[in-house]
């Protein structure tokens, strides 16, 4: 099955057209690799996507990223989706998304059960000594990274510089930030359009990609387009696929089960991710830890620090809670933990992100309809300004966990900030892979550990 968008110009260089099975390779390799949080995980997608492969412009792979930062959910995992239907429709979609979280649940899974079952390890203590200095860098090289390209002129900048002092010196909330920016670019659109005019597109931009398999001015196939039956039914078998397994598990374990429990709960959390996985721990925190006690505040902690560093979202953090809810419950008894564990974790994945698929499955039309519309898309346009400052906050956050742990009056880690600027120039200056950056970090840690 190819990609059924045009290949007329195969003489200007434009790719070839690519099957869905060569799309889901590259997926399911994605899901892998895709280290160092939404940040990373973008300019990973663009790296590779738009610079290396050139399925999709600059252009269209921004205005997806603008949507996806919009919504609630993962917007790293909400773009893999948008990309992957724009391809190949439906099941595109499915693939791209799915594949961008499976390899992380079945690896954090496993990482759950270990440190449940054996405590913390020498090794692994080590290696996340290494790689999480190496995530810093990662999420700062990619602030540059989206912020290069996305902040063309001088009111974007403000608006990014703007939003970063809300965020880290007045503590606003990213939602307002959202509001706020999207406003701005409202008006901006309506008075002075050529301010909030996405960032640049393939071919004749002078980026030096080339034209791409979908490019700024390839029309959608028809199944692309907006149509309101086609909607309908979305939303219908997204409510169907939601109410059925609630159901099922009303019936088998009765509405005040912690599996039912855990349904409920993580549909809220999904509903409330504005900003990716930060902003909504508070809220998971206190459902989690003060609400249900699925697992204590010194296990979300070491979660959070399993799920910076392995592949996926970082909301993949809702699997820990829902794997150590499961495993200390002891859903089926003593002797199958595991199993429990593994219940929790399914469940606490499966109704965090369908609604993500939902969003993008029946929203993507509409949006892909606007894209040419200067006054829909300064909304977003303002907005992924915005996000650029929230990502450097994003970034500042980490370097102070990772250098100053036990907080300023404490000694400066001064193994993990050479770690950090190691990585970070071996990122920029050297364009060396974040595979191979968060491998040699990883082993730098291990050594420090072992020897220290």
């Amino acid at each position: 099955m190819s990609i059924p968008y045009p290949t007329a110009t195969v003489e200007r260089g434009t790719p070839a057209a690519v099957s869905l099975h060569a799309a889901f390779l590259y997926w399911l390799k994605l899901g892998f690799i895709s280290f160092g949080g939404p940040a990373g995980q973008i300019s990973m997608m663009h790296q590779e996507l738009v610079e290396r492969r050139r399925w999709i412009s600059e252009r269209r792979f921004l205005h997806a990223l603008n949507y996806a930062m919009v919504l609630p959910g993962p917007e790293a995992q909400q773009l893999a989706t948008y990309i992957g239907w724009l391809m190949h429709g439906t099941w595109g979609g499915i693939l791209a998304g799915t594949l961008f979280v499976l390899p992380s649940l079945f690896i954090l899974m496993g990482l759950t059960w270990v440190y449940l079952a054996w405590g913390k390890v020498p090794v692994v203590a080590g290696l996340l000594y290494g790689m999480k200095p190496a995530v810093t860098a990662i999420v700062l090289f990619a602030a540059y990274r989206i912020g290069s390209r996305t902040l063309t002129n001088g009111v974007l900048w403000a608006m990014a510089a703007a939003a970063f002092v809300a965020i880290f010196a007045l503590h606003v909330p990213f939602p307002a930030i959202v509001v706020g920016a999207g406003t701005i670019g409202f008006i901006g659109g309506q008075v002075a359009p050529d301010w909030f005019r996405g960032g640049g597109g393939h071919g004749l931009a002078g980026n030096g990609y080339g034209p791409a398999l979908i490019d700024d001015d390839t029309p959608l196939p028809d199944r692309a387009r907006l149509s309101w039956v086609r909607l309908s039914h979305y939303l219908l078998i997204g409510l169907g696929l939601w109410a059925g397994v609630m159901a099922v598990l009303v019936a088998l374990y009765g509405g005040d089960s912690t599996l039912t429990r855990m349904g409920w709960f993580f549909t809220k959390a999904a509903m409330v991710t504005f900003g990716g996985a930060y902003a909504v721990l508070p809220y998971v925190y206190q459902g989690g830890v003060s609400q249900f006690h699925w697992l204590t505040g010194a296990q979300m902690v070491d979660g959070l620090a399993l799920g910076e560093t392995t592949p996926g979202p970082l909301i993949m953090i809702v699997a820990f809670v829902g794997y150590v809810g499961g495993w200390t419950r002891a859903l089926f008894g003593p002797t199958h933990l595991a199993l429990a564990g593994a219940a929790g974790a399914g469940i606490a994945t499966y109704f965090t992100f369908l609604p993500s698929f939902l969003f993008i499955l029946a929203g993507a039309p509409a949006v892909e309809a606007s894209r040419h519309e200067v006054k829909l898309t300064a909304p977003l346009t303002g907005i992924t300004a915005a996000v650029v400052g929230v990502v450097l906050n994003l970034a500042l956050f980490f370097a102070y966990h990772v250098l100053w742990p036990q907080g300023f009056a404490a000694p400066f880690e001064w193994v993990a900030g050479a770690i950090s600027v190691a990585a970070f120039v071996a990122l920029w200056r050297f364009k060396v892979g974040i595979i191979p950056v968060i491998g040699a970090c990883g082993a730098a840690g291990l050594i420090e550990t072992l020897i220290g």
